[in-house]
């Protein structure tokens, strides 16, 4: 008997992935529509292409994380939101809940760590885990019960699942790590508890 599959998507990554895939579409009244039509088109896709039992799209929750407090220096350098995209991340909430996904925030954490938990505690509990992500740095979660997919590359999600990442290596617990000169050192202590 096969295991029943959970499909975790970092809904972060594909909110992110489908602004910037997107042109700058707008409503009649000028609001920002295009994240929206990209990720409506990417979760169709992906519920076409991952047949699971159960599925959730995780998105960071609004404020600050435990990372901030420990780190603060944590993602000093990377750009804020563009306005255009954090109008669109209501509706794009809204419009994944129609299209019949449920959805996860847990405050004070980020998606991924959501997920990486999530992943971890279902393997554990016999499920096969399919994660649906950009993020490279959740290729650490990959074991033979936990498949890590991107589905915005020309691999299909199948073929994807088996390759290594690009720049991973075995690690001495039997995943995949990532390459040190790619690693997010204070990530990875912060989500190493």
């Amino acid at each position: 008997m096969s295991k029943p599959i959970l499909l975790l998507v970092d809904g972060s990554s594909y909110l992110y992935r489908a602004y910037h895939a997107m042109p700058d579409l707008r409503g009649p009244e000028g609001v920002p529509t295009g994240a929206i039509h990209g990720m409506v088109a990417m979760m169709k896709r992906l519920r076409d292409q991952v047949a699971a039992e159960h599925a959730v799209c995780v998105f960071d929750a609004k404020g600050p994380t435990f990372r901030d407090e420990w780190y603060p220096e944590y993602k000093a350098q990377r750009a804020p939101m563009p306005d255009a995209l954090r109008e669109q991340i209501a509706p794009i909430h809204e419009v994944v809940k129609l299209l019949g996904w449920p959805i996860l925030e847990v405050p004070g954490i980020e998606a991924d760590d959501a997920i990486g938990t999530l992943a971890r505690v279902a393997a554990e509990a016999g499920h096969a885990v399919v994660v649906s992500t950009g993020d490279k740095d959740l290729a650490q979660l990959v074991t033979p019960d936990i498949t890590l997919i991107n589905t915005m590359n020309k691999v299909g999600p199948q073929a994807a699942a088996q390759q290594p990442p690009e720049g991973a290596r075995n690690s001495p617990w039997g995943g995949p790590a990532v390459d040190c000169e790619t690693l997010d050192i204070p990530g990875v202590i912060a989500s190493a508890g």
